[in-house]
């Protein structure tokens, strides 16, 4: 017979100055965000673990440069309060945020439901969006749902169900565009590709892509009508109305281009998910990562005029990109 190791805990308790309250918010927020439940006024408790001792450690810090004190202690038991009723007092807490997510994903098996007895036009897409950030607030959760909240266990099962009745809605009247015919990479070398002035996100990214993957030489060239019809012989026009290389259904350009070409990379795959979010506004795969990518590409294109250069810029980001993900 085996022993389970008894369940070690660690309490902290601090005092800060009552202003600024912001910073009193600030250790608030953080032990919150690490799953502490409190114990009595500023005392908090967390399982025990390298990681939430770690924690603790910074916030005792952040409490002294606020101007205050505190301590922590690790225990294996507390004399007033069973290790049952604590587990009890960090289950309450995530059920009251798995109760929270419940009432978005109500909403959202109403519209399935609905969706399955007359089909309504844009379900999925109504659906697709908040159901992956219902996902990403569920794994959110779980990360301090450190005693398996049975509650949690069952808002798990609603998010799987929901996947995949998504997966079988079926939208009423529209026709699937046609497959996307597979590029020969040589064909496209020592090519100027066209597209429109002032690029950003996709274009941006599809430039990397191209210049990474199909052409380390390829050139680019920017024109104000967006329509292709007029691009000269040996050029190839793409995000741009009419170009051989665009949006297509609801794929955006850089997943265009890398299923044409047969693009099979890892890094490439996730580059192209934050690209596509941030593109066609549908949080399709819910990327916390795009916020902060956006921001810096929207520095560029506000503090560079020449086209040129603005495309470089963005080639270098999506460069660094790329290599922080192989």
């Amino acid at each position: 017979m085996t022993n389970t190791p008894a369940q070690e805990w660690l309490l902290i308790f601090y005092s800060v100055p009552s202003h600024p309250v912001s910073g009193r918010m600030k250790i608030w927020r953080k032990l919150a965000k690490a799953g502490a439940v409190p114990l009595k006024g500023a005392v908090y408790i967390l399982p025990a673990s390298d990681e939430h001792e770690e924690l603790f450690q910074w916030i005792i810090g952040e409490v002294r440069s606020l101007g205050g004190d505190g301590a922590f202690v690790r225990t294996r038991r507390i004399e007033t309060i069973p290790d049952p009723d604590v587990r009890a007092l960090f289950n309450t807490q995530r059920d009251a945020e798995y109760r929270e997510l419940d009432k978005v994903l109500d909403g959202l098996e109403r519209k399935a439901q609905s969706s399955r007895k007359s089909a309504v036009a844009g379900t999925r897409a109504a659906i697709a969006g908040p159901l992956v950030a219902s996902k990403k607030a569920y794994e959110d959760i779980q990360g301090r749902d450190f005693f398996s909240s049975p509650l949690g266990r069952e808002t798990g099962k609603r998010i799987r169900s929901l996947e995949a009745t998504l997966s079988g809605l079926q939208e009423p009247d529209t026709a699937k565009p046609a497959p996307l015919a597979r590029k020969d990479l040589k064909a496209y070398h020592r090519k100027v590709w066209v597209t429109r002035k002032r690029p950003f996100i996709d274009r941006m990214a599809s430039a990397w892509l191209i210049r990474r993957f199909v052409d380390p030489e390829a050139k680019f060239r920017f024109v104000a009508d967006a329509n292709a019809a007029a691009i000269a012989p040996g050029e190839v026009a793409f995000d741009m109305q009419g170009g051989e290389f665009t949006h297509h259904g609801d794929l955006c350009t850089f997943e265009v281009l890398v299923r044409s070409f047969g693009i099979k990379d890892k890094a490439v795959r996730k580059i192209a998910e934050i690209v596509h979010d941030l593109d066609l506004k549908d949080d399709k795969y819910g990327n916390a990562a795009g916020s902060g990518i956006e921001e810096v590409l929207t520095g560029i294109r506000k503090t560079v005029k020449d086209d040129a250069e603005m495309l470089e810029k963005g080639i270098a980001v999506f460069e660094m990109m790329y290599q922080s993900r192989t």
